[in-house]
């Protein structure tokens, strides 16, 4: 079967068996903060299984995009040596949601198996929990099993295999694996329990049967689930090899085309072998298809978090490019065989072929200019480890690898190929140094409010069953509210916030919108039964499905348990918020037709004040088109359409062409915001928004920038700051006009006329201070302290006084084009306070005394570095004090080097 028809054939088995199909969430995980990407398919249905969210199905199946780059479940250094391990993978699954259980799910899994796909029972194994102290056997799942397989083929492991958790609390239970024999020409010992326990290839596992049976507490103790439910798992990329009757993942249809475009442009035909040519062409294709999903869900490369995996993924696919012989950009182009392959499943990646493609060929462009920045450095700390010590610290690999973009197998194999070792454990420990701070200054910890401390499991029980009650979307005030929960500043419960004191406030409902989307969270006012009405400064989440929490900074009066307030959202401020937030959904739709389909949000910004919206576009927006978009924008303002929200079916709201965006979560129902009927702006979206664009008043943008490869951001204002900041910039227009003299449209003409006389002006003045430095105005020697002869050849050392860097150049020139063999050797303080150092020789004395080995040497005497070429080096240093001590140590050097 071919690994399209598995796919089907797997939903449709399961669809006929009262599951519902469920497309794959994107591979950013929405709204969990413990996830990099998405890794499994329950991913999707976490909050289901945890019994925070209510759908209206009780059986579902999958297939989900899943990568596998981090933590414990890091496949990365693995793939290209293995021949079945993957950084993006495909898993099918099927899942009961308290409705059928071990019985079932064994039986539905056996039936597919052997009856639909036709594999020989004789072929399959399987293995039970053996049983832990705390855990009996799983003899529920012996049983069942012994109706399809005979005891000999039943094994029995322990927790490391056949136990699985979502975390150290919360849902886990008993697992059973389905193995296929592979037979005695893999190597193995032919026993079962054996071979699997050592990790021999032999017995292959296709698909993970997880029976989430229990709940387990902060203590350990483990407590039946009231609903028993069912999460499974089967890589397609390896049922898919067995289906094909092949030991690797990589000889399957789901590889071959990408292996065979790979082999046209490498002149590498692919072995099927543990080759170095045929390791990198499983890199490139398997981290090919990595690239191209992670861009078509809007993940783009940069140098933090999900941005900096990609680019590690994309580099290490380009090195191993270039190991095929492939120097120019080639990644780009096996887009195109993705999409072919693979693009009937995930429209995403018809829908962004144009932008991924241009996303991927921006990097490896700009890979291209990290190796040329980065090479020259390299090749310092290797020249300095072949004097010294013969090993390339680990500190030291790491900065070029971190700062610099070259990749640490580059690194090792440079310091190999001459003879060096490489400080692997340095490099590690710098590496978890990196990891530590980024976790410590990241908000990946705490987003969803595990940091609040509750009286008692039974209090936030208690708080989940009132659930998070909003009715921000038709009102801003709530009176009567009673006081469900308080905390102090600490985030710890209290029973009560005395006069004076910062904290928070949980009540029955609300109508403060809680950070989400981009939008900021609502401010307002909380009025207690005694004392004034205090400030609300924010909003904090408690948790999931719990009450939203109000921040405090100071309470007058005093709020205890079970008062009764009222809460008055600042409806100026949410007004403002409003305008901006339905004005993101004009500009959105806006730039995707200027721009074109591929345009995806990557990130916003809705305050009151301003708006900032990050998008996948792999260019500069030009003046045209900024002033195009912007028109668009305030057309559609001027049409005061009515913005129209409705609560709809998640699948059938983007199949109708709603905009989801990735990286948010979507339960089974949507809210969906449209503009007029739709045509013109239609996106899921839980923020708040304007009755009608008119409200919007205006819109102008106020910058256009780059944010990382591949992502653009705009700025921009609305309403009343709209027009404040039209009449700020009219008002310096006419301050510009009076002070120029010049009339309404000549204002720029006189502006280039100015420039172009100041810069006539300042090279005439730097051509002065030229001749003032090679010692007078008619073209006298150096000063006689500054020249000496030596060996034959004259040395110029000079230190240079109130010149830039481009005089500075100049004058080298100018001196060694009057000397026929010599050393060029100036310094200067520049105006910042710094120093620049210029060495320049004649052809003759290049191997003798070569400029780059001339700066590198003098450089760090004013605590700076620099290179170049032989005839022609800089450098730069901080340190302007030492220039003569500098200069004294540069005729030292050029005797040495030359006598």
């Amino acid at each position: 079967m071919h690994p399209a028809e598995i796919r089907s054939s797997f939903l449709k088995y399961f669809e006929q068996h009262g599951h519902r199909v469920v497309p794959s969430s994107p591979l950013l995980p929405g709204d969990d903060p413990t996830l990099l990407f998405t890794n499994a398919g329950m991913n999707q249905f976490k909050d289901v299984f945890l019994g925070r969210e209510q759908r209206d199905y009780t059986r579902a199946a999958s297939s989900q995009k899943c990568m596998r780059v981090s933590g414990k479940h890091n496949d990365l250094d693995n793939v290209g040596p293995s021949l079945r391990h993957h950084t993006f993978f495909e898993m099918l699954g099927n899942f009961s949601f308290g409705d059928y259980f071990k019985q079932d799910a064994i039986e539905l899994a056996w039936h597919l198996l052997t009856k639909d796909w036709g594999i020989d029972p004789a072929r399959l194994y399987v293995t039970v929990f053996k049983g832990e102290p705390g855990i009996p056997r799983d003899d529920e799942a012996y049983t069942r099993w012994l109706d399809f397989v005979p005891a000999d083929r039943i094994g029995e492991l322990g927790m490391a295999d056949n136990f699985w958790a979502m975390g150290d609390t919360g849902p886990c239970g008993r697992c059973s694996e389905i193995y296929v024999d592979r037979g005695p020409g893999v190597s193995g010992t032919g026993r079962f329990v054996t071979d699997v326990e050592s990790g021999s290839e032999r017995f292959v596992e296709i698909w993970n049967n997880v029976f989430m049976e229990f709940a387990r507490d902060d203590k350990g103790v483990l407590t039946p689930l009231p609903a028993p439910s069912i999460d499974t798992g089967m890589g397609l990329e390896r049922i898919s090899a067995v289906m094909q009757n092949t030991l690797s993942n990589y000889d399957t249809p789901l590889f071959m085309p990408l292996l065979d475009a790979i082999g046209k442009m490498s002149g590498h035909a692919y072995g099927r072998s543990m080759s170095a040519s045929d390791v990198s062409m499983r890199v490139v294709a398997d981290h090919a298809r990595a690239s191209t999903f992670l861009i078509a869900d809007g993940v783009v490369p940069s140098n933090e978090w999900r941005g900096y995996v990609l680019r590690k993924i994309m580099r290490r696919a380009m090195r191993h490019g270039r190991k095929l012989g492939m120097h120019e950009p080639f990644l780009f182009s096996l887009v195109d065989v993705l999409v072919g392959e693979m693009g009937g499943a995930y429209p995403e990646l018809k829908a962004g072929r144009d932008a991924v493609s241009q996303v991927i060929r921006s990097e490896e462009e700009r890979f291209d200019a990290v190796l040329t920045g980065g090479l020259p450095r390299l090749e310092d700390v290797l020249e300095r480890a072949a004097r010294g010590s013969k090993v390339v610290g680990g500190d030291e690999a790491f900065k070029l690898y971190d700062t610099y973009g070259l990749p640490r197998d580059f690194i090792e194999d440079l310091a190999s190929n001459q003879g060096l070792r490489f400080d692997a454990e340095g490099f590690d420990a710098a590496m978890e140094g990196q990891r530590v701070k980024a976790r410590a200054g990241s908000s990946f910890e705490g987003k969803k409010g595990e940091d609040f401390s509750f009286a008692s499991d039974a209090a936030r029980e208690s708080l989940r069953q009132v659930g998070d009650v909003f009715e921000g979307y038709t009102t801003t005030i709530a009176q009567g509210v009673p006081v469900l929960a308080l905390f102090d500043d600490q985030k710890k419960a209290v029973d009560a916030i005395e006069d004076g004191s910062p904290g928070y406030v949980a009540l029955a409902k609300t109508p403060f919108y809680l950070e989400s989307g981009g939008q900021v969270s609502d401010q307002g006012w909380i009025d207690p039964a005694s004392g004034d009405r205090s400030r609300v400064s924010g909003v904090a989440r408690l948790g999931p499905g719990l009450p939203r929490a109000h921040r405090i900074e100071n309470v007058h009066g005093r709020i205890a348990l079970r008062d009764m307030v009222t809460v008055e959202v600042d409806a100026p401020l949410r007004d403002a918020t409003r305008r901006n937030h339905t004005a993101t959904h004009l500009l959105h739709a806006a730039l995707r037709k200027v721009l074109g389909a591929h345009v995806k949000q990557a990130g916003s910004l809705v305050a009151p004040d301003r708006l900032r919206f990050d998008f996948v576009h792999f260019s500069a927006i030009t003046p045209e088109e900024m002033l195009q978009i912007e028109r668009l924008v305030n057309a559609a303002i001027q049409n005061n359409e009515a913005v129209n929200t409705a609560v709809r079916n998640t699948q059938d709201a983007i199949a109708s062409g709603a905009m989801a965006l990735f990286g948010e979560k979507y339960g089974d129902k949507v809210r969906v915001v449209a503009v007029g009927d739709g045509a013109f702006s239609t996106e899921l979206c839980g923020g708040t928004h304007v009755r009608a664009t008119g409200d919007i008043g205006a819109f102008l943008i106020t910058e256009e920038s780059g944010v990382a490869a591949g992502v653009r951001r705009i700025e921009a204002v609305t309403g009343m700051g709209a027009i404040d900041l039209a009449r700020s910039a009219m008002a310096e227009m006419k301050e510009a006009l009076a002070e120029s003299g010049a009339k309404r449209g000549e204002l720029r003409p006189w502006m280039r006329t100015q420039q172009q006389t100041l810069k006539a002006a300042q090279k005439e003045v730097q051509q002065l201070k030229t001749k003032l430095a090679l010692g007078g105005s008619g073209g006298g020697g150096a000063a006689d302290e500054d020249k000496v002869e030596i060996a034959g050849a004259t040395l110029i050392a000079r230190q240079v006084a109130d010149v830039d860097k481009e005089s500075l150049r100049a004058l080298a020139d100018t001196l060694k084009s009057r000397l026929t063999t010599g050393v060029i050797i100036l310094a200067a303080e520049m105006p910042d306070g710094k120093v620049s150092l210029i060495a320049s020789v004649t052809p003759d004395l290049l191997k003798k005394a070569p400029a780059g080995q001339l700066v590198k040497q003098l450089a760090p005497i004013v605590g700076g570095g620099g290179g170049g070429r032989p005839d022609f080096a800089e450098a730069g240093g901080k340190d302007p004090a030492k220039i003569q001590e500098l200069l004294k140590e540069a005729r030292q050097l050029v005797e040495k080097l030359l006598r």
